[in-house]
């Protein structure tokens, strides 16, 4: 899409599209969820898409910039750089934080660590291919993964749904120490992922666009399959596997490709989503049952161990 607007309309225009996208999406309740079903929820993604990566005039910066800062709480004094260095609104979303901030907890057997901050919503054993959203309602773990073959190496393991929110660090890091085996992408639905969606909206995460990096565990977590499902959201259909991972090839709208059991270390970049949005972290492999959560609910940090070998 390229249109071409002068600075204050272009401005105008950013804040307005931007407004739209926090009303859909973090207004609670029912009404928000039946206007978003009469909404064209991918044009609307890509239109804001656009209008968040357009470049701010360097004067409109750090006041347009701190205002929604402080509007979602975003912490800027964890970021890379200076608010005034950020061209745009999609720079500070998918900004990087200062080296250190994220120290990964040291290993032990079975360690994986969060790849994300967030806060875990949902937890459990994968019991008949099945995980649960929120509430009660189910989803199968087998269509979540879709183009991944073999879905029946998570039964009986674990699954962990973490949810970013606007003010959280959006970028995605390597929870263990493995080999990745496979990189897949499913184009779906855009629906938020919010409170209200995920306790009102039947298959949510395997309705939605996604993408899924799997790696197999080697070291203190030999034994161990982790499936980690980028799931994409309204306004947040940019879902991106880092380009470590894909070999130099592009990946496929809608399919996937084996990888050449590239090694990964806990806290390398794994991808990165434009916004926020939800990384349900599936652990499998002959040595899943041995594996129990520290933490099943709350807030947690890029690098905080999230659960070991018994």
């Amino acid at each position: 899409m390229h249109l071409s607007w002068p600075p204050p309309a272009r401005v105008a225009l950013v804040l307005a599209l931007l407004w739209v996208a926090y009303v859909l999406l973090w207004t609670p309740g029912p009404l928000a969820l039946r206007m978003l079903g009469l909404y064209p929820k991918k044009l609307g993604s890509r239109v804001v898409g656009w209008a968040a990566g357009c470049p701010l005039p360097h004067a409109w910066r750090e006041p347009l910039l701190g205002r929604f800062a402080g509007h979602y709480g975003i912490d800027l004094a964890e970021a890379e750089f200076s608010l005034g260095e950020y061209p745009s609104l999609q720079a500070l979303f998918t900004r990087r934080l200062k080296a250190g901030l994220r120290p990964q907890d040291a290993p032990r057997p079975g360690s994986l660590n969060s790849p994300v901050d967030a806060r875990i919503i949902a937890s459990g054993r994968i019991q008949a291919d099945t995980a649960i959203q929120a509430k009660g309602l189910p989803y199968r773990v087998s269509e979540l993964l879709k183009h991944e073959q073999g879905a029946e190496r998570f039964e009986g393991g674990h699954y962990l749904t973490l949810y970013l929110s606007p003010k959280d660090y959006h970028r995605i890091h390597v929870p263990l120490e493995g080999q990745v085996a496979a990189v897949s992408r499913v184009e779906g639905e855009l629906w938020p992922v919010n409170d209200a969606s995920t306790g009102a909206v039947p298959r949510l995460y395997e309705r939605n666009r996604r993408a899924v990096w799997t790696a197999l565990g080697t070291g203190s977590c030999e034994g161990l399959e982790v499936a980690a499902v980028l799931v994409g959201a309204t306004h947040v259909g940019g879902v991106v596997i880092d380009g470590r991972w894909l070999g130099g090839r592009e990946l496929p709208k809608d399919g996937g490709f084996k990888v050449d059991l590239l090694p990964c270390a806990p806290g390398e970049d794994l991808g990165t989503f434009e916004f926020g949005s939800t990384v349900v972290l599936l652990i499998g492999g002959p040595r899943a049952k041995d594996w129990l959560p520290l933490q099943t609910g709350g807030g947690v940090k890029v690098g905080q161990r999230l659960g070991a070998y018994r």
